[in-house]
């Protein structure tokens, strides 16, 4: 008979991934911006007037509940890394990336080219931050591709309401 050997780790071996702080500001960043995008989409939600008003309305109640829902999982994801996020209103003021939104009411075709200008900027930092997350951590990385994937499909549904052919 061969001899079995085993591969089980004492009770004090193993403990849980910790986000390094690099990991835990980039979250941050992305946290931040869902939390300013979910922000502007219902300030644009409440603000938009025009020529299919209704459509571009409740498609923005889609963007709000997407922007909301991925914070709350990039949020608890770093939670679970043991990281902070911090999601206070003068947090995200301080170090969103997205431009801010004009105050008023505006037009459907405008507020198109608002929303989807502030869904690609969400984009880009996820892209910016992406490779130095899967260099440490590959199931937050899948957490990106799937906030992505949302809202670029978000945006191409948006812009569409002003594309012509």
């Amino acid at each position: 008979m061969s001899e079995q050997r085993t591969t089980r780790r004492g009770e004090g071996a193993v403990g849980n991934f910790q986000a390094s702080p690099q990991l835990a500001a980039n979250l941050q960043r992305v946290l931040a911006d869902l939390i300013e995008l979910h922000l502007q989409g219902k300030q644009a939600h409440w603000n938009v007037v025009g020529k299919n008003f209704r459509d571009l309305h409740l498609q923005l109640d889609e963007l709000v509940d997407a922007a909301r829902e991925a914070s709350d999982t990039i949020a608890e994801r770093m939670r679970s890394l043991d990281g902070v996020p911090d999601g206070r209103s003068d947090t995200i003021a301080a170090t969103t990336s997205l431009p801010q939104f004009p105050a008023g009411e505006h037009d459907t075709a405008e507020v198109v080219g608002l929303i989807t200008t502030r869904i690609y900027t969400a984009v880009y930092t996820i892209r910016a931050v992406h490779d130095a997350v899967d260099a440490v951590d590959p199931s937050t990385s899948d957490l990106l591709h799937a906030i992505t994937d949302t809202l670029e499909k978000l945006a191409w549904m948006v812009k569409a309401e002003n594309r012509k052919i």
